[in-house]
Formats: C-alpha cells, structure tokens, sequence
C-alpha cells in the first residue's frame, strides 16, 4: 500500500487551544528563560504563532486526544509506552537491531552520507509527490547510496503516516538481505515528525524508527534533554535539528551528538543556505571537532559531533559546497520526490569526492554536462509562473519587449517575482555566486559562469527579457520588479551583457539566421560547424550564458518568437567545442525529448509551443514539454 492512510475526520482546533497547548509545553506558569529562551515569541503574549508552532501545537492536541482514550483497555485503544517497548523489541527480534546513527554517517567518510527523504506534500508547497508509494521509492534511494531514509509521519500537512515508516524500515531490510553477498548494510530510518513526547519516540522504535528529529525551534531545553536521554536508553541516537545559532547552544548544552542544521527557518519559510555554513564556522570558533574528513584518522578519536545539512539542497555542487566546510551528511528531499528518476538524481549529487572532481575536470573539453536549465518565456500571471515553478523550471522569463505580444507591465511582472520567491522560499533577488578562477579565456569565463548560473537555479529565478532598449530603461525595470536575470534580444552587442550594466547577469542571445522564407540560408554556404566557429569567435566573457534563437532574414528587430526550429547541429557543435549553450526556437511538448535527447543543450527555452493563446499557458502542455525535457535529460545521462 502506500501507507498514507490518515484518519479520516480530525478535530480542528481554536487558535486559543493551539496556544495554550504551547504554554503548557513550555511549563506554563513556571516556564522560565533559561528553559524557553530561545524559543520563538516566548514572553511576548501578542505573539502570533508560526506555522512551525501551529503544527507543533495540533500535534500535541492530537495525540492527546488519542492517548485519553485510555490506554489498553479497549481494542482501538491507544498502546501505553511499555507495550510500544515490547513491540519495539519484537520487531527488532525479528528485523534487526536499531543502528546508530553517528556510527553510520561517520562511516562513510570521505563521501558525504545522503540522507533521502520520503516526503508527499509540505505546508509550503502543498503536494510533491502524493502517488508514489513509500517502500518502492525509499528502495530506489537505498539502492542508488541512500545511507539514511528520511520518512515524514505526520498526516495533516505531510500526508505521511508511521505505516510509511513501518513501509520504508521493512522493504529496505527485505532488499538489503537479498543484496547481501554485497555485504550492504540496509539504511537507518528516521522518523521526521513534531516529537515532543517519549511517547512518539517509543511509537517510532515499534515501527522500525533508527532515530528520530528532535526539533529545537520549539522545544525547551529541559524537555529536549529529557527527549535525547529517553531515546538514548532505548538505542535511539536523535537528529537533532537548530536553525538559529542560539539554537545552537541549546543543542550543545543538551548534550546532542548529531546536530542537523535547517537551512529553512521554519516560523518564515524562508531558505538561506548559508546557515549550515555559520553553524560550522561557529563550532569550529568553539574549538568542537565535527569535521567528517577526521573520521579518517587512524590514529585518532572520531569527531565528538556529526553536522547535517537539512532543506534546500538538490545538486553535486550544494553537496561539495558542504564538504568542503565539515558536513557529514546531507538531507535531500524535494527534489528527489519531483525527479523523473530518483536513481539517477542521486548518482548526479556526486556523494564521493573523487566523483565531482571528475565532473568538474572537463574544462577545455566538450561540454557534456547534459540539460541543466528549463526555461518558461513570455508568462504574464502568477498562476501559469507557478504551474512551470512546482514542474521544475528553473527559469521564468517576463518580456518587456516593445514588440512582444506577451509584454509585461512592472505590476504583472512584479506579482510573478513575488510569486516565484514565495515558491523559492526567498525574500530577496538571488545572487549568482561567481568564482573567479578559471578566467583565462571567454570561454573557460563562460564555462564557469555556466555552472554558477545552474548554482544559482536550483530555486526557479526570473529573467527579464529585453530587445534594444537603454541601460537605464532596463536598471530600472531590475530595481521595480526585483528581477535577477536579465535577456539581451536585440542587436545590443556581446558587451552590453556585462553585468555591471544592470547589477544582474545577463543572457545573451544570439540569433541563428534563417532565409526570409524561413528555411535554413546559412546550410548552402557553411557547415554547422563553420557557423558554430563564427559564433564561438565572437563571444567575450560579459555574459552569464548564451542562448541560440532562431531569426528571419530581414528582420531588423532581432529574433525571438518565430516558432521555427534552427539546425540544432550548430548547438551540438558549439557545445563540443566546450561552450554550454541554451536553445530556444520552434520547440514544443512534441519535439522536446528529440532536442534533449540528442543535442543535450545546457539549457531549452520556450514560450509559444506551451501556449494556449499569446500570453497564457496550457497547463498541459507546458507539464508534457517539462516532464518530456526531464525524462529526456535522465535517459541521455545514462
């Protein structure tokens, strides 16, 4: 089954109900600020309760209206805490021990432990993935390295269920025992949900829970303690995630070992990558060995604490980005429950370190790296920027182009931004990190502007398109609407893509001539790989990428929107020549897979072959061109 059974009515509660709960958990009257300090809007009785907090706050009346049904009286009754021990010890008997958590991480040093996570729906994101079943995909993520399933129990907002759990413990151990002349040990299992009790702890050991996430954002310091000593008498070594620094101490103070940093704050939703990295930098202040290249040292103690990277993370360079600062362990979930294949998607995060130096030595070879971006063009509404965000574009494009019939005003396109950063968990424009090696030549600058772009992508950014219009036109346009990219459509120059023109990178787009009867002129004079030399010569370092677009002969404005395809071999041959590069032109939901599949662009690009009419998208179409782009770019890679 996929095990998302979940009760089928559940009470609702009084925003009243939901705080006094809190209260409660906190010690009530005698709640002080040593214990409850750093919990979000303590001692502020306007406070208004975060979505973190409301969670929290239902979960504890739910279990408390389950549990004061009497425990073991009656049949439906709710187990007490020493039958769940029993059960625990029984399963165990039967399945196998419970496995330390700590032990596993460290073991897999130098290659980063990938914690996957089985997750349906979110509170942020509504549903994922809310058709597949939980033991099939968490022995796909096993079986591609997954040292550690992650699997979300709670029911009203997550639609997980401990059956997911119970699912997930007893399918990887069934797969691990058949595996086994490989002498592959099964995975840990951790129960993510909003534990407050030892009760949900002793719940999870009876259905097969390795350990389990103790959140520090709401819990306070004595009953954290109390929760890591309890799950520690039964074999439990706890997750225990902070957010902030101050939670940080907390943890430390509680005596946690294995310390997972949210790169969400989960009051705000808001994402901040940066957080595990201050997290590290802080221990490393504190003189705290955690750093997991030590687990190697022979003739040494293993690190005294293990530090995973939660929320936020879906590519080889955000697992390199925290290897290189001591993470032990990455937990990976969205983005593997969207992809078309889990397998692969885990193969591409690079895990081991000798794996992403060989991804990144390619430098003055052919770009073989395969589709990395999709971009949507010509939205004009929040709604359609949506559908193309949760179905995994990477880049919406708004176009401010006088000629355009998908023009945008600032309000239209400032309402998708604040759309798309929602969907990113982000309050401001992102910044495309650039790194400053590797500049030796236009195309080793663009090759590494290339791999910071898809960096940078991994939450949908908007991209402003423009076509012969001033600087200042377009700076302001950047500034009004918050946009962080910008497309050069015009006849504006390689130069003009700089961005210190507009204090956002730019793409540059270079047309791709067709006859004035719209078939290909350029084939009767030159090879494709004479017209991608020609190409090749003239590109300087200005801009972040290069997009291929077709245009018609005669047309003095510049290409874009003739819905005719170019010869994608002057894309194949660029790219071999070592330049990513990002197509657009004719493409469709029909010919996607084809242009994916064969040419293996960087990058696509569409805006009339999703339409329904200029300007508004077909929902289904633009699903069937991304899925189609997707499924193309995981059966290319193998």
């Amino acid at each position: 089954s996929s095990g998302s059974s979940a009760p089928a009515s559940r009470p609702s509660y009084t925003d009243e109900q939901l705080h006094n709960a809190l209260l409660n958990f906190y010690g009530g009257s005698s709640a002080t600020a040593e214990t409850c300090g750093h919990i979000f809007g303590f001692g502020n009785p306007n406070h208004e309760m975060s979505m973190l907090q409301r969670i929290t706050a239902t979960t504890m009346l739910d279990y408390e209206s389950k549990l004061n049904g009497g425990q073991d009286n009656t049949d439906d009754a709710a187990p007490s805490i020493a039958t769940l021990l029993e059960q625990a010890s029984s399963f165990h008997t039967a399945h196998g021990p419970i496995l330390p958590l700590q032990s596993i991480i460290q073991s897999k040093s130098p290659c980063m432990t990938l914690a996957a996570e089985f997750k349906r729906a979110s509170p942020s994101k509504g549903d994922i993935a809310s058709h597949l079943h939980a033991g099939e995909q968490a022995c796909v993520y096993f079986g591609a390295g997954a040292s550690v399933i992650s699997v979300l129990t709670e029911e009203r907002w997550f639609k997980g269920s401990l059956g997911d759990l119970r699912e997930v413990r007893l399918a990887t151990t069934e797969l691990a025992n058949n595996n086994n002349n490989n002498q592959q040990q099964r995975p840990a299992i951790l129960r993510k949900d909003f534990i407050t009790t030892k009760y949900q702890i002793a719940e999870a050991a009876a259905s097969g829970a390795d350990t389990v996430l103790l959140i520090v954002a709401t819990t306070p310091f004595n009953v954290l303690q109390e929760l890591i000593n309890f799950a520690r008498s039964i074999g439990i070594e706890p997750l225990v995630e902070v957010h902030a620094l101050v939670e940080l101490d907390v943890a430390i103070s509680a005596g946690a070992k294995v310390i997972g940093v949210n790169n969400r704050n989960l009051h705000t939703f808001q994402m901040d990558l940066v957080q595990t990295e201050k997290v590290a930098e802080e221990l490393t202040k504190r003189g705290l060995t955690f750093h997991h290249d030590d687990c190697l040292k022979e003739d040494g103690d293993k690190p005294q604490l293990s530090v995973c990277a939660l929320s936020g993370m879906s590519s080889a360079h955000d697992v390199d980005r925290y290897r290189n600062v001591g993470v032990g362990m990455c937990l990976i979930g969205e983005s593997l429950m969207r992809a078309t294949d889990a397998g692969v998607a885990i193969k591409g995060l690079c895990l081991d370190p000798k794996d992403y130096a060989a991804s990144q030595s390619v430098s003055g070879g052919a770009y073989t790296g395969g589709t990395k971006m999709i971009k949507i063009c010509g939205l004009t509404n929040p709604k359609d920027a949506l559908v193309a965000c949760r179905a995994g574009a990477n880049l919406l494009g708004v176009i401010f182009a006088e000629k355009s019939k998908r023009k945008v005003s600032v309000e239209q396109a400032r309402d998708i931004v604040d759309a798309v950063r929602k969907f990113g968990e982000r309050s401001d424009r992102m910044e495309v990190r650039m790194n400053d090696s590797n500049k030796d030549t236009p195309l080793s600058a663009l090759v590494a502007k290339s791999r910071a772009l898809e960096l940078a992508a991994r939450r949908p950014l908007v991209v402003g398109v423009f076509q012969n219009q001033s600087f200042d036109f377009i700076k302001e346009m950047v500034d009004k609407c918050g946009l962080d990219l910008v497309q050069l459509h015009g006849s504006e120059g390689m130069e003009a893509a700089n961005s210190s023109n507009f204090g956002v990178p730019a793409l540059r787009v270079v047309d791709i001539e067709l006859g004035s009867d719209g078939t290909e002129e350029e084939k009767k004079d030159r090879s494709s790989m004479d017209t991608a030399a020609a190409i090749l010569s003239k590109v300087t370092s200005d801009p972040i990428a290069i997009l291929l677009d077709t245009s018609i002969k005669g047309d003095k404005h510049g290409g874009g929107g003739t819905g005719k395809t170019f010869d994608w071999t002057i894309a194949e041959s660029i790219q071999n020549m070592g330049l990513p590069v990002i197509i657009a032109g004719g493409l469709t939901p029909d010919n996607i897979g084809e242009a994916v599949g064969n040419v293996r662009p960087f990058g696509i690009d569409v805006a009339g072959g999703v339409e329904a009419g200029p300007g508004v998208k077909d929902v289904d179409k633009l699903q069937k061109f991304i899925g189609g782009a997707k499924k193309a770019a995981v059966e290319a890679s193998k």
